[in-house]
């Protein structure tokens, strides 16, 4: 009698861009509004949908460059057959540099609001957190699918709670800053556009997409899924702050840094801004999770590649050690 296979599960397109979309949006989204305040609702909203398209594009053109390469390669792989050793070293560098400053700055801020919820030494916060989620990219990229579509659904609910109030309360006057008509926007937008750039980057996710899904075009739609997943957030919440915070009065805004608690507190008028400051913490807590877990599976595949580490278990393990130990 013929021993039966058993059959593996067939990755979803929605698991695919749910893990796309969270290495997008950060918390670092909150902070679009006082970078677009200059361009305002038009251009920044172009710049926006300009700089998906163009990193969307990108990210297919690296499936292209990837497509006759086995299927666990990556960075390295492939800039070293097709550019050389030099411009490969050069890029590894660079590649393991972004990789790793992101998932410091996951790290370190996740300690931060570990400390403020548990009393916990921020330090041993950021070791608990480490060695709690880094097993979930240690697993597999299914298990990071699953938890990506978790985290985005709560940043999600999370999200609507908080810009609900600001919704209905959009004034197209506001929005379109008709109290200004002469205004200069345009020049404001190339301001606009490497915050833009740090918004769409999920490019350290590409290869462990095409190794996901076994091939190039389910990846290409994956992508394209999750950079229109980010980019409907950035809309919203451009468009709810734009709608209901005049353009003059983003000085002093700005002048304070732009965080978003003071953004809300200007805001205060217009919503319960201590709701809505609660909901947007519970948002960004879940956007620095689901980034770090995305950017860890991408980094995590990169290192592999870099050092040749098998994908059984010993070599998951040795990949593990050397993407977070440090």
């Amino acid at each position: 009698m013929a021993k039966q296979v058993k059959s593996q599960p067939v990755p979803s397109l929605i698991g695919g861009a749910s893990i796309i979309a969270s290495v997008c949006v950060g918390a670092g989204m909150l902070g679009l509004p006082s970078s677009g305040a200059g361009a305002w609702t038009i251009w920044s909203s172009l710049a926006l949908v300009l700089t998906m398209l163009v990193m969307t594009l990108s990210g297919w053109m690296l499936l292209e460059a990837f497509k006759h390469f086995d299927l666990r390669a990556s960075f390295n792989t492939v800039t070293r057959s097709l550019l050389g050793a030099r411009v490969n070293a050069f890029s590894n560098l660079t590649v393991y540099f972004v990789g790793g400053i992101l998932l410091y700055a996951y790290i370190t801020s996740s300690g931060l609001i570990l400390q403020s919820m548990t009393g916990v030494d921020s330090k041993l916060a950021s070791v608990i957190f480490v060695l709690l989620f880094s097993l979930v990219v240690w697993h597999s990229t299914r298990a990071v699918d699953r938890l990506s579509v978790v985290l985005v659904t709560f940043m999600l609910v999370s999200f609507v709670l908080g810009v609900s109030g600001l919704v209905v309360r959009i004034d197209l006057g506001v929005l379109f800053d008709s109290a200004n008509p002469d205004g200069r926007y345009a020049p404001f937008a190339m301001a606009m556009l490497p915050v833009a750039l740090t918004s769409f980057g999920y490019h350290h996710s590409v290869a462990s997409m095409r190794a996901y899904y076994g091939e190039e075009r389910k990846a290409q739609k994956a992508i394209l899924g999750g950079t229109l997943v980010a980019l409907t957030f950035y809309l919203v919440w451009l468009l709810s702050i734009f709608g209901n915070l005049p353009r003059a009065d983003f000085g002093p805004v700005v002048a304070q840094g732009g965080d978003v608690d003071v953004l809300l507190a200007a805001l205060g008028y217009a919503i319960d801004s201590e709701r809505v400051a609660t909901t947007i913490s519970a948002f960004s807590t879940a956007a620095i999770l689901s980034s770090f877990v995305g950017v860890g599976l991408g980094t995590f595949d990169y290192m592999a590649d870099l050092l040749g580490f098998s994908n059984d278990r010993k070599g998951r393990t040795k990949t593990w050690a050397i993407t977070f130990i440090p």
